[in-house]
């Protein structure tokens, strides 16, 4: 079983069947870390809710789950794992169009048309040549520029083009979405709109993870990526922000060592229900996600045989 991504490409050569991609059973995933969920909130009882439901989302998990849940409107925040760092397959492109964002409002210019269709791409569909043309375009200073100003002091730009290695953790991805979501002198009120516009564009294939189980009356943006390798197995991530019925809130979950990537879907999204039940309880009329049963992502830029 072989399979090679080129370098700064979706150009893919590869014998791995449809069964690998979304069930066969692949490399035995390591030991889960010990690190438990802490919760903190100032709505009194929903800390412990949090606390219990999400750590039952992830009882006799086997590989590395990290997690981080924040609510504005509850002053709530979820956490495990925080710091450990994970190659970060398409999750990256959030930054990635942040940073294009970021470095065009320096100039106070709006994105060229070629700009805005690469980008619309990038997120809605998680292309990868689009991806590779902006990661190109801005250069890792400028990127590394943008991670500075946001504070994302633990992310690592992926070398030689390698964009879906770029080093990332919890912490960081949360700052992001934060950014994203309310008021700051990092992205302008405009940038932020058009972040969240794409992001609630998603594809339905690629609208797994983070957004299982949130309600109706909440809106979801979401941007998920996954990737195989020899070592770690396969990484599964999932960033959303959602925000209605009185919420305002953002979820990251980061996870690796996972058998399969239906293994590392599964966590996150059973995380995510425990997370949208607690902090959105079901009224009468209103429904919740269900997200597809085929979840699916791109093959990220990394080097062969990896």
């Amino acid at each position: 079983m072989t399979d090679r991504i080129s370098r700064g490409s979706a150009a893919v050569t590869t014998t791995l069947g449809a069964a690998l991609l979304v069930g066969a059973t692949a490399l035995p995933a390591a030991a889960a870390p010990t690190t438990a969920v802490v919760c903190t909130s100032a709505t009194a009882g929903l800390a412990e809710k949090l606390t219990k439901d999400i750590t039952a989302a992830l009882a006799n998990r086997e590989g590395t789950v990290a997690l981080g849940v924040y609510d504005r409107s509850t002053g709530t925040t979820c956490t495990l794992n925080g710091t450990t760092a994970f190659d970060s397959a398409s999750t990256v492109k959030v930054t990635v169009l942040a940073t294009l964002l970021w470095d065009a409002k320096k100039t106070n210019r709006y994105l060229t048309d070629t700009e805005a269709d690469l980008a619309k791409a990038m997120i809605t569909e998680s292309d990868n040549d689009a991806t590779s043309k902006l990661w190109k375009q801005l250069g890792v200073a400028k990127i590394q520029g943008f991670l500075t100003a946001a504070g994302m002091t633990k992310t690592v730009p992926g070398a030689d083009g390698y964009w879906g290695l770029t080093q990332e953790n919890v912490e960081d991805e949360q700052k992001l979405l934060k950014l994203i979501t309310a008021k700051n002198t990092v992205l302008s009120d405009n940038s932020r709109a058009y972040m969240l516009k794409l992001m609630g564009q998603v594809i339905a294939d690629q609208r797994w993870g983070t957004p299982a189980g949130a309600p109706s009356s909440v809106a979801v943006h979401v941007k998920n990526g996954w990737l195989q390798r020899s070592t770690h197995g396969w990484r599964v991530h999932s960033l959303g922000t959602f925000d209605g019925a009185g919420h305002d809130y953002v979820i990251s979950v980061l996870t690796q060592d996972n058998s399969t990537m239906d293994y590392g879907v599964a966590p996150i999204q059973n995380v995510a229900k425990a997370v949208h039940k607690a902090l959105v309880p079901t009224t009468p009329g209103v429904t919740r996600y269900t997200p597809t049963g085929s979840p699916r992502e791109a093959f990220v830029a990394v080097p062969p045989r990896g």
